[in-house]
Formats: C-alpha cells, sequence, structure tokens
C-alpha cells in the first residue's frame, strides 16, 4: 500500500509538471506569433504542446476511480454545504477523466472512431460544474471565517472598553442623517479589509480560490462561453499548474477537507 501511494504521488507529480508545460507553450506559442515568429518554430511549439496535451491523458488513466473514492469520503462530512459541494466537484471530476480517458484513446489510435469535439466538449463541460462547485466552496468557507473574525473583533472591542456605541447605529454614525454614501463606501472598506485578513490568514484557502478562479477560464474558453484568447488561456493554466505543484511540495498549503 505505501509503495502505491508513493507511486501516485509521483504520477501526479510529474501530471502537473507536464501541465506547467503544455500551458507555458500556449503561452510561449502566443507570444511568437504575436512578435512574428517563424512558422516552422511556432508549429514545433504547437507539436510539442500536443505531445504534453497527450502525455498527461496518459498519466490521468485511473484518475476517475481515485476520484469516486474522494467523493465517497466526502459524503460522510458534517457540513451539509460542504458536503454537498465537494461531493458534487468530486462526481463531475470523475466524469471529466472518464472523458479525457476516452479522448486519450481516441487521439492515441486506439479508438479511431471516437467523435473528438464531441468528447472534448463533454469534459470540459464536466471541468466547468467541478470548479463551479469548488469556488462555491471557497466562497462558503470565506463567508464563515468572516463571520468568526467579525465576532472576534467585537468580543476584543467589548473587552477592551471599546465597544460599538448604541446611540449612532453603529461604526462611523450609520444612524446620522444624509450619511448614506459615505457610510456605505465605509462599509464595503471594512468588508475588503476583513476578506484581505481573513484570505491572508488563511494560505491554503487563498491558493484554492486564485487556482480554481485560474482555472475557470480554461473550460470557459473552450466552450465558447467567455473568448480569452490562447495567451491567457495558457497564463492561466500555467499560474494553476505552478500553484498545484505547491500544493504537493508543501502539503499544509492544501485545502481540507
Amino acid at each position: 500500500m505505501d509503495a502505491w501511494v508513493r507511486f501516485g504521488a509521483q504520477s501526479q507529480a510529474r501530471e502537473r509538471l507536464c501541465r506547467a508545460a503544455q500551458y507555458a507553450c500556449s503561452l510561449l506559442g502566443h507570444a511568437l506569433q504575436r512578435h512574428g515568429a517563424s512558422p516552422e518554430l511556432q508549429k514545433q511549439i504547437r507539436q510539442l504542446e500536443s505531445h504534453l496535451s497527450l502525455g498527461r491523458k496518459l498519466l490521468r488513466l485511473g484518475n476517475s476511480a481515485d476520484a469516486l473514492e474522494s467523493a465517497k469520503r466526502a459524503v460522510h462530512l458534517s457540513d451539509v454545504v460542504l458536503r454537498f459541494c465537494i461531493t458534487v466537484s468530486h462526481l463531475n471530476r470523475a466524469l471529466y477523466f472518464a472523458c479525457d480517458n476516452v479522448l486519450w484513446a481516441g487521439k492515441s489510435g486506439l479508438a479511431p472512431g471516437v467523435d473528438q469535439e464531441k468528447w472534448a466538449q463533454r469534459s470540459f463541460r464536466y471541468y466547468l460544474f467541478s470548479l463551479i462547485m469548488n469556488l462555491s466552496r471557497d466562497a462558503y468557507e470565506i463567508r464563515l471565517l468572516m463571520e468568526q473574525e467579525s465576532s472576534a473583533c467585537s468580543r476584543r472591542l467589548k473587552s477592551s472598553g471599546g465597544g460599538v456605541p448604541g446611540g449612532n447605529g453603529g461604526p462611523g454614525g450609520l444612524g446620522t442623517p444624509g450619511g448614506g454614501l459615505p457610510q456605505l463606501v465605509l462599509k464595503l472598506r471594512l468588508r475588503v479589509l476583513l476578506l484581505a485578513r481573513v484570505l491572508q490568514g488563511h494560505p491554503p484557502l487563498l491558493l484554492d480560490v486564485v487556482r480554481n478562479a485560474c482555472d475557470l477560464f480554461i473550460p470557459l474558453d473552450k466552450l465558447g462561453l467567455w473568448r480569452c484568447g490562447p495567451g491567457i488561456v495558457g497564463l492561466c493554466g500555467l499560474i494553476s499548474s505552478i500553484l498545484s505543484i505547491l500544493t504537493l511540495v508543501y502539503p499544509w498549503l492544501r485545502l481540507k477537507p
């Protein structure tokens, strides 16, 4: 079992390195095209990107089973929202990997009759649903942490004798007539500062938000929902890949559960 776990970790690391290299090639190809590089060089970069993509698909064979096991574990979470978001995310990832396996069989010549475009669209739809669930989970955890931080700040103010005055409706004179817009700006600024404080104090959550947000551009572009262009897709894919590698190198940066 230990040998299998080590092998799985190494395979995952290789897949993420290939992913980083693939999106680096996409970004480099876009830059070369904009700067008028020779067609031969651009063709070589595209071929390298295609080979890396096919290699990644090979490394991901069997990942559907791992995603299903993760979904089975998530079903037992006590928090209803986390249970729903994480379970649905893993189920969509399992379907995404299954479609990816079909695409690999078609591109490798094992199943030449596979409709590449149809299965690619399916895989990106499942990928998009998974990312939406991941971002929903991130938003939920951020909301909980912001509420906890806000309550802790209120308790600290009360214990230090600097409680919120009751006669003016809150900090900044929320009950003062004619101060609607300044009060709204102040409240918004305080919420932004609270959000920054929460994310700064929870690096795994911050990395997960940035990684999922970057990944979101990929299926949106591939499905034609929001055309970003190969440069943006390559940059976002490279950033998310580097962040994923960081969570492997430093496991404490991985968001749990």
